[in-house]
């Protein structure tokens, strides 16, 4: 991808508005928190969230104003499950966040053990002087500098997947430090001194840690920790503080505004962006010169660069053309890990089984033709729709024949033969770990592979031991990760393991529905049984009214499908037709109440959010001191009281980032007028796709809908996956030869 066409894409994690994405891109899709704290929030309605009441600076010009108000990051990321849960104990959410923290912690001490593939040292010397100029030169249309790019090593240190050494066995988890109450007090006293709210000193303290109040008193523009907080008003703070002294090409205040454009870009799903892209946003937030500022976070190592290959290898004496990356040092971390990783089970694989007897025992050719990739790789894909997912469970099914420990991992809840992918990291599903810390298994089958973010993903093939196998299987077509990463679309694009395509189709009228948005049609399809139905509306309030009707009268009536069986799926949490207005109309009709808990009365069905990315369909069953007691498909969830409302939404109507990885017997998939800017096939593909026997579509979108299947794609993400994977295939074929 070109520079200049990266800045018109990948600039949206720094200069599009978060609201005008809806639920299109956005990390609240799954995050409840950060639906409604995670700053200025436009949704639909296009009405903004009032974040922090921070006084805003004049430094930065109105253009940075019109794209940072909103805010990139406005989506926010949504920490509702790192807080302490009552009584000391630790909840669900803490549990995995510490779990996954643990593995990060390995993760880092095994990349620590190894040579960086680029240096970001202290002194603007050597390779990192080279590289500002190499940035300066692609900037201007020029070569890159020579001495730079051949030091820099053609690809990855470790040519082969050496088994690793023995890892330690993963530590219980221990809850989030909870700032002192001295450093609340004294960020407080510092907030005040700047005009800000009161409200921000405990979770500034709990982000800057014990030396909070100094620090920000040195360096205003550290409230940015705090995701409610926008740059501008950081801006007004840092005056209140520092007075004129505060000018907006301060050292301090660029080198955070890097840090933080690179966080919103991970709100977005990259996990590097270009460095002409990142000059580019620093400009637009009025810092003077923006490549004095990148020179600076790289001199003091605050953020990584690399660069990456463009095209195929030159002939010696030829300069290869390169992009220039810049990223922080975890989302950095954690791609090499996971390219390191899946390196390692495709080269280590092993254990005698007669696989053929089982393939021929197969179900259906595509079932039998992943047992036999199975059998002979460590690492396979396979892409399919709805139906394939049959498939993989059919080989989970035969490997528990030949005797192997088997475990089948999902993204959302599943039946009693699979666990989810949370559950499977933070320890409370699924085999456990070893004594190295590795999960006791033989086979690892990861469903909805797309829903991986990086970091998920790094932790989870850090725990597969080596000579296991691991199938990663999903639908390439629905939404992505709600985190950072592209992680299943960069594996299928390196084409470094095999990949089974399923040939077995979703039946029906739905099934061609689907097919058909996923290739870009919106088809007209016959539908005798009428397992599609559209509704047209004239206006918001009429979608409402229709919608709450086909759940409460229409569809249960004309297909015996019971209310709590239908789901509604809309674009948006705001606006007219957004979720908050749907399920404020169906509470009313299917589950009235004064809401006398929190809100919230037995038999409402809510979502409830205990971290980011993961929404899960619950339903009341009471309260009391302890929290908010929920049954989840059986099994008792109680919720703090003091995160109610950070962690549990109404659930008749839901996003589609919300329904990804679940499945309802009918849909109702509500698309206002409004909400057309939120359209795209992806969004439209997973939406549709959620309904098993009748979809209604309340349309109110006109011509809008089919253009957006036909001609809204995915929005690109800046990833460096691909090319470590391709470099690590390569650098292992070398040493084959």
């Amino acid at each position: 991808m070109s520079t200049d066409r990266q800045a018109e894409t990948a600039t949206a994690a720094a200069e599009e508005p978060a609201g005008a994405q809806a639920d299109s891109d956005a990390p609240e899709a799954g995050t409840a928190a950060a639906e409604d704290q995670a700053g200025t929030r436009t949704d639909a309605d296009g009405a903004a969230a009032a974040g922090a009441a921070v006084p805003s600076g004049p430094q930065a010009p109105p253009a940075a104003d019109a794209t940072a108000e909103d805010g990139a990051g406005a989506e926010g990321s949504g920490d509702a499950g790192a807080e302490p849960a009552a009584g000391g104990g630790l909840s669900e959410a803490q549990a995995e966040l510490a779990a996954q923290k643990v593995e990060r912690e390995r993760i880092a001490r095994r990349k620590a053990e190894r040579e960086r593939p680029v240096e970001a040292g202290a002194k603007l010397s050597g390779k990192a002087a080279d590289l500002l100029a190499a940035v300066r030169a692609v900037e201007s249309g020029a070569k890159p500098s020579t001495v730079y790019f051949d030091e820099a090593p053609a690809a990855p240190r470790r040519p082969a997947p050496a088994p690793p050494a023995p890892r330690p066995a993963a530590p219980a988890p221990t809850a989030a430090a909870v700032p002192s109450a001295d450093a609340v007090e004294g960020v407080r006293a510092v907030l005040a001194r700047g005009g800000a709210p009161e409200s921000l000193a405990g979770p500034v303290a709990a982000a800057l840690g014990e030396g909070a109040a100094e620090e920000l008193a040195h360096n205003p523009w550290r409230l940015l920790a705090v995701p409610a907080v926008r740059p501008t008003q950081a801006d007004g703070f840092a005056r209140a503080l520092l007075g004129s002294g505060a000018g907006p090409g301060d050292e301090r205040r660029t080198g955070v505004l890097v840090g933080w454009l690179l966080e919103q870009a991970g709100l977005k799903g990259h996990t590097a962006l270009e460095a002409p892209v990142l000059e580019k946003a620093l400009a637009q937030y009025g810092v003077p010169d923006p490549a004095e500022a990148l020179e600076q976070a790289i001199a003091e190592a605050s953020v990584l660069v690399f660069h990456e290959p463009l095209g195929p290898p030159v002939e010696e004496g030829e300069e290869q053309p390169v992009r220039i990356l810049v990223g922080l040092e975890g989302a950095a971390m954690a791609e090499e890990s996971l390219a390191d990783g899946l390196a390692r089970l495709a080269g280590t694989f092993g254990g005698p089984a007669d696989w053929e007897q089982a393939a021929a025992a197969a179900p259906d050719r595509s079932s039998g033709e992943l047992v036999r990739a199975v059998a002979g790789h460590g690492l396979v894909t396979h892409t399919g729709g709805e139906a394939a997912r049959a498939e993989p469970l059919a080989l989970a099914a035969a490997a528990r024949g030949l005797g192997l420990r088997v475990c089948v991992a999902a993204h959302a809840p599943g039946g009693a033969d699979s666990v989810t992918v949370a559950g499977l990291l933070s320890g409370q599903e699924g085999p456990g770990r070893d004594a190295d810390g590795q999960f006791a298994l033989d086979l690892l089958v990861v469903l909805d592979a797309p829903q991986l973010d990086v970091e998920s993903a790094a932790a989870l093939v850090e725990g597969v031991p080596d000579g296991a196998r691991l199938v990663l299987s999903g639908d390439p077509g629905v939404l992505g990760s709600a985190g950072a990463g592209r992680v299943f679309a960069d594996l299928l694009a390196a084409r470094t393991c095999p990949h089974l395509v399923s040939r077995t189709p979703d039946p029906g009228p739905l099934g061609e529905l689907v097919s058909g948005v996923g290739i870009g049609e919106l088809n007209q399809v016959d539908a005798p049984g009428k397992e599609v139905v559209i509704v047209p509306v004239q206006d918001a309030g009429e979608a409402v009214h229709r919608a709450v009707q086909l759940v409460a009268e229409s569809v249960p009536r004309a297909f015996g499908i019971p209310a709590d069986g239908v789901q509604v799926i809309t674009p948006g949490h705001g606006g007219p037709a957004g979720t908050r207005a749907l399920n404020a109309s169906l509470k009313e009709r299917l589950n009235p109440g004064p809401g006398r808990f929190g809100g919230f009365d037995p038999g409402d069905r809510v979502v409830h959010v205990p971290s980011p990315g993961r929404a899960l369909p619950t339903r009341v069953v009471s309260a009391d001191a302890e929290g908010l007691h929920l049954d989840r498909a059986g099994a008792r969830i109680v919720v703090p009281k003091e995160l109610v409302d950070s962690q549990v939404r109404h659930g008749w109507a839901v996003t589609a980032h919300q329904a990804v990885g679940s499945r309802w017997p009918a849909v109702v998939v509500v698309l206002p007028g409004d909400a057309a800017q939120s359209l795209s096939r992806d969004w439209v593909y997973t939406a549709f796709g959620r309904a098993e026997r009748h979809l209604s579509v309340v349309h109110g979108v006109d011509q809008v809908l089919p253009r957006a299947v036909a001609e809204v794609l995915p929005k690109p993400r800046t990833t460096r996956l691909t090319g470590l994977l391709k470099a690590l295939a390569a650098a292992g074929g070398q040493q084959e030869r």
